[in-house]
């Protein structure tokens, strides 16, 4: 990509140096060879005017030569003095005709004696001439022409160092820009070389890879704030990830040696085996059932692509209630569920999990004789789903770890089942259809489970917030 930038920038430089050096050079040549023709022009009409008076005096021709001679070494141009019939009179400077020659049929003679200027490049044996003829005028009429020339060497010489100057120029400037075009490449280059090295880190198994966020150009300022997100991301799931492995093994270990052990007692024994190992065997079975049917929700939850829906909460709260009302009313507990509720906006049956979820935790610890209140109201363009009971509750503390996998405020729970998956299910499947969930002191005195999820048709999620990974 350096390479590519540094041919942008160079071939941009040389477009505008030969955009800009071209039509001077042009320019300078132009101005050099209209200044020399200037020059001739004036100098022959001087002498012109000088030759004017000997020419009509035939008896003084050493004066044309003198004339000549005169104006050959004061300006270095070549003169030719001409008659009216175009006859040499007088010639000064290398290259031009003897006298005698007769040169009344060439082109600027013959305007010369129509008294017209004629000027023009002419090829000779010493390089290219710039030639101006003009008329010498007496009494009223064309008596003759004078024609002055001078080597456009001068002129080319010149020009040749008019272009070297700007070559010159142009190079100092082609240079700097390269400096400048190294520098800027590099400035450019340099974060994507960062981000690329970043990348290999991460690839290679270094979670901790991160690259500097510059502030300009808008467009890396952005990839590396994405590369960072993602890698933050991708080391909360890969750590997630081992710690989920790290606890379900530990958790797993449990039933397994309290169903190995009662296989082994029932083996010792027989067929002389005790009916309650068996009914211990086949309750481990269950709760490792459980604790595997957690596991894999909790694995299920994590995935947030699943394609979302208007859910008419509703018609779920009521079905929730039909299908925990049996096992309330065995609790002595009530179950007090708001049938009235706004839509949201979710994966078909995410919410029922959550809701099972936060019931069976609730009608665990919710003491005899008391409720546990469902109620649903819109919150702006989310909608507040709150669960409250009246049980022992939980401390700032405990509240803080509650949404951690395995985490139980209580041993006791452990007689009852429990395998601290609930509320860490609950985070996740919240999280993941961009809601938020907070645990708060009911006004009974127990927990009051606060969830916060998108409105039907809503367009912006919620920012999650008050969940712990």
């Amino acid at each position: 990509m350096r390479r590519r930038l540094l041919i942008s920038y160079l071939s941009l430089m040389l477009f505008v140096l030969l955009a800009l050096e071209l039509p001077l050079g042009l320019s300078f040549a132009n101005s050099e060879h209209r200044y020399l023709e200037s020059q001739v022009q004036t100098d022959a009409y001087a002498l012109a005017s000088r030759v004017g008076v000997p020419m009509t005096d035939s008896t003084s021709p050493d004066g044309l030569h003198g004339l000549a001679r005169s104006f050959h070494r004061q300006t270095g141009l070549r003169a030719v003095i001409v008659n009216a019939e175009g006859t040499v009179l007088a010639a000064a400077g290398a290259g031009e005709p003897p006298v005698g020659r007769d040169l009344g049929g060439r082109p600027e003679m013959v305007a010369a004696a129509r008294g017209r200027q004629s000027s023009g490049d002419r090829i000779t044996r010493d390089g290219d001439v710039l030639s101006i003829t003009v008329p010498v005028v007496s009494s009223g009429g064309s008596v003759g022409a004078v024609r002055a020339s001078a080597l456009l060497a001068v002129v080319t010489e010149r020009t040749r160092e008019h272009w070297l100057i700007l070559g010159a120029l142009g190079g100092v400037v082609a240079m700097i820009v390269l400096l400048v075009s190294i520098l800027l490449a590099r400035s450019f280059t340099r974060p994507l070389a960062e981000l690329g090295a970043s990348a290999a880190r991460l690839g290679d198994g270094d979670l901790s890879a991160r690259v500097r966020v510059p502030d300009d150009p808008p467009e890396i300022h952005g990839l590396a704030r994405s590369f960072n997100a993602t890698a933050a991301r991708i080391e909360t799931l890969v750590l997630a990830q081992q710690s989920f492995v790290a606890d379900a093994s530990h958790q797993l270990r449990t039933p397994l040696t309290a169903l190995s052990l009662r296989l082994e007692n029932l083996e010792e024994e027989g067929s002389e085996f005790q009916v309650e190992d068996l009914q211990g065997a086949r309750t481990e079975v269950r709760r490792l059932a459980r604790l595997v049917d957690g596991l894999l929700a909790l694995a299920r939850a994590e995935d947030a692509t699943a394609p979302t829906a208007d859910i008419d909460v509703a018609a779920v709260l009521a079905g929730r209630r039909d299908a925990w009302e049996a096992a309330a009313s065995e609790r002595g507990v009530l179950l007090d569920v708001a049938i009235e509720a706004p839509d949201v906006r979710s994966v078909p049956g995410r919410l029922e999990q959550i809701l099972d979820n936060l019931l069976s935790n609730a009608l665990d610890v919710a003491p005899i004789g008391t409720a546990v209140t469902v109620t649903a109201v819109p919150a702006g363009v989310a909608v507040r789903l709150e669960v409250c009971d009246a049980g022992p509750g939980m401390t700032p503390e405990e509240r803080a770890r509650a949404f951690d996998r395995f985490w139980r405020a209580e041993p006791s729970r452990r007689d009852r089942g429990g395998f601290g998956l609930g509320l860490a299910i609950v985070g996740r499947l919240v999280a993941a259809d961009g809601g938020t969930v907070e645990l708060t002191d009911a006004p009974k005195g127990g927990l009051s489970v606060v969830l916060l999820l998108p409105g039907a048709r809503a367009d912006a999620a919620l920012d999650p917030v008050g969940v712990s990974a």
